[in-house]
């Protein structure tokens, strides 16, 4: 059971991390930077919880606020360039966030031990759950708390004037600028909020890990925070979720007897994927099938 529940975990922190990225995507940008996010949110909210002791929403906040600081910071000279360059500088920025932590030393004596993150070694013993008596069970509740949240809040903007604006961007920049919208400010404002729910994701990851290190910030993790809005489509902040599901549900934890395999599979599962269902995987016409067969069956029970 605790293998399920922690499966569920890892779905719940990486719906957040493609959610990150999915608020960027809207706008036809592809950031390679939502990693970096990822990791300061992590390093933050872990020191904050383990060297001051701060409840872990306090520090979520926080870290939620520097990431989002760090992605605007960011988004001004990175958006300026535009398609392979961006992805470029977006890659570049996270790798320099990377080294950063792995040249990282901060720690406190308390008792026999160190606390806090120690350059290449990470940061051990980010102990927040067990020491407060949290059960596998209420911090699975927790992140999906903050997941339906976040979820929430995405969709309800999808469906306003922002949404509508971020689209526009994505659509055709020109004609947007031509409406009086200002791209700058629509690109760096999704590069914003994509950071914001990066480093709240970061700060979650640490504490169920318990244990953080520079590697598993890397492009693999950046690839993944891209690929989940692409393959699952952007038409709906629930092709994200459905897209987590399938790449860590069914082919890192389904498949794990195929070994590094997988790897190959997963690139091959991306390419196959941009081919058939250049819109994802619950695109427009999808979601219109989806709707008329749940009309019908409401017509059906009413009959």
């Amino acid at each position: 059971m605790d293998f399920y529940l922690g499966l569920i975990q890892i779905i719940g922190v990486h719906t957040l991390l493609g959610l990150s990225a999915y608020c960027v995507l809207l706008t036809g940008q592809v950031s390679l930077a939502q990693a970096g996010f990822f990791a300061i949110g992590a390093y933050v909210a872990g020191m904050l919880t383990v060297l001051l002791h701060w409840p872990l929403v306090l520090a979520l906040i926080v870290s939620a606020i520097l990431g989002g600081a760090m992605a605007c910071a960011v988004g001004f000279p990175a958006l300026r360039v535009k398609g392979l360059m961006l992805v470029v500088a977006t890659a570049a920025f996270g790798e320099a966030v990377r080294l950063f932590f792995f040249n990282f030393t901060y720690q406190v004596q308390s008792g026999a031990i160190l606390l806090g993150p120690h350059g290449g070694e990470g940061f051990r013993q980010i102990r927040y759950f067990p020491e407060h008596g949290w059960g596998t069970l209420d911090v699975v509740l927790f992140i999906w708390t903050i997941v339906v949240l976040v979820m929430a809040m995405l969709w309800w903007m999808d469906r306003s004037r922002v949404g509508a604006v971020l689209r526009a961007v994505g659509e055709d920049e020109l004609a947007a600028q031509s409406t009086g919208i200002n791209i700058t400010a629509v690109k760096v404002s999704a590069m914003t909020i994509g950071g914001i729910i990066a480093g709240i994701g970061g700060g979650i990851f640490a504490h169920y890990t318990t244990h953080i290190e520079h590697i598993q910030f890397g492009i693999v993790l950046a690839t993944f925070a891209i690929a989940y809005p692409i393959l699952g489509g952007l038409s709906n902040v629930f092709g994200t979720l459905l897209a987590v599901i399938f790449i860590q549900g069914l082919l890192i934890e389904g498949l794990r007897f195929l070994g590094d395999w997988r790897n190959l599979l997963f690139g091959g599962l991306i390419v196959l994927a941009m081919n058939i269902r250049p819109r994802g995987l619950l695109d427009a016409g999808v979601l219109m099938t989806l709707k008329r067969l749940v009309s019908r069956n409401g017509e059906r029970k009413g009959a």
